[in-house]
């Protein structure tokens, strides 16, 4: 099969072709099984081919497959926005809008702030990752390879460093760096708001700082600056509970979802606080396939399956089985290139150092190539690409999970 008509600048991690999946397993076209740590790129929370959302889309599918929701409502959508705003874990009155994308809900979150405050200017953070449009790229903490031959990006944006027990900056010094920037950088009255991501997916699952996290919500509340909670990659129960940032202990202004929201199909939505979601004119917000009925229906068949007890059982037990893991490979010496785990719950990531703790990059891409060949996909992160990501289903089967670890704990001890 030709792949001369695709472009040469997407970059594939595994030169395969699939066919099929079920849960945590997927097989190519030549019928070669893996167990799959990828899902999608977080996309997959329930699995591949989830029954709930299967039958889910197949019965939307005979009703209605699209309608604009901006020509004429229709039921799916505005029974998902109604059970979406109840999912939110937060006090304050929920609405939104839903998108194609969690990169389109970033954007649409931008107009909103702009409008509602009259500013442009956003501070970001360094090794963020918030999509691949033009001016979501203009966030990302990270030039290569996003910002590259592209030019001049929509701004103004600012980055700051990312506090986390997981990269060594501490509270002190990214506080510290915030208030450089606004001495020397830029009036804090110019900034719109701040976004940030609970848990960096591409930066290498690094958790932040709750001291940081809650210093941030009370310069914005003082400052009148909006906060915005990137939840497209770590939400949907992937840390063990509904979003991430509940375990900081804020509530933000305005919250991205994608990925796991649809089970698959291509969704993402913006909410938050009503009087932000409402501040643009008749028209401001909307698209033409955002809030597709199939891919609502499979949305409103994903919240079914997101119990908390679900989630919490999900999660603790994807997390206890990595950590022990680990544990147990750092105490047998496993591999000199072994390196932090990093993340929370059952969002993880291994990373992989040398001696001198510079990052390993390739024995990394030596380990991508040796687990694939041993029938396990995994997903690289980090700045110098060198962080394995773990984003198995929650919902993978403990056996399946320990073959997935074996293979993993094998291809570490053959890196050289």
């Amino acid at each position: 099969m030709s792949r001369d008509t695709i472009s040469q600048s997407i970059s594939i991690v595994h030169p395969i072709s699939l066919s099929h999946g079920k849960n945590a397993e997927v097989w190519d076209t030549s019928g070669k099984r893996y167990i799959d740590f990828v899902g999608g790129i977080g996309v997959l929370n329930l699995g591949h081919c989830h029954p709930g959302v299967v039958e889910a889309i197949r019965d939307q599918a005979t009703q209605l497959t699209h309608y604009a929701f901006n020509a004429a409502p229709h039921a799916p959508y505005i029974e998902l926005m109604d059970r979406l705003t109840a999912f939110m874990p937060v006090d304050y009155p929920v609405s939104g809008m839903l998108t194609n994308s969690g990169a389109e809900a970033a954007e649409n979150a931008l107009k909103i702030v702009r409008g509602a405050t009259g500013r442009t200017a956003v501070i970001a953070f360094d090794g963020a990752f918030h999509g691949r449009t033009l001016a979501t790229l203009n966030l990302n903490g990270k030039v290569a390879p996003y910002k590259q031959k592209v030019g001049v990006l929509p701004g103004p944006v600012y980055h700051l460093p990312y506090s986390s027990a997981d990269n060594g900056v501490t509270c002190a010094e990214a506080l510290k760096a915030m208030d450089r920037l606004f001495s020397v950088e830029i009036d804090v009255n110019d900034v719109a708001c701040f976004i940030i991501e609970p848990v960096q997916g591409e930066g290498g699952f690094l958790a932040l700082d709750i001291e940081f996290a809650q210093a941030l919500r009370r310069f914005c509340d003082e400052n009148n600056i909006l906060l915005i909670v990137d939840e497209i990659q770590s939400g949907f129960g992937r840390t063990g509970e509904r979003f991430a940032f509940s375990r900081l202990g804020i509530e933000p202004d305005l919250i991205l979802l994608g990925k796991s929201i649809a089970g698959g199909v291509p969704l993402g939505a913006v909410v938050g606080r009503k009087a932000l979601m409402d501040n643009l004119p008749k028209g401001g917000l909307g698209g033409t396939y955002s809030g597709n009925p199939i891919a609502c229906a499979a949305a409103l068949a994903t919240l079914d399956a997101m119990t908390d007890e679900h989630l919490k059982t999900w999660g603790l037990q994807q997390e206890e089985a990595i950590v022990s893991r680990y544990q147990t490979w750092c105490a047998q010496g496993l591999t000199p290139y072994l390196g932090r785990l990093t993340g929370v719950g059952a969002m993880r990531g291994i990373e992989l150092a040398n001696a001198d703790g510079t990052p390993a990059s390739k024995q990394l891409t030596q380990l991508l190539g040796l687990a694939r060949d041993a029938g396990l996909l995994l997903m690289p992160s980090g700045k110098s690409r060198h962080i394995i990501r773990l984003l198995a289903p929650l919902t993978i089967e403990p056996a399946v999970l320990e073959e997935g670890l074996d293979i993993l704990e094998a291809c570490l001890k053959q890196l050289d």
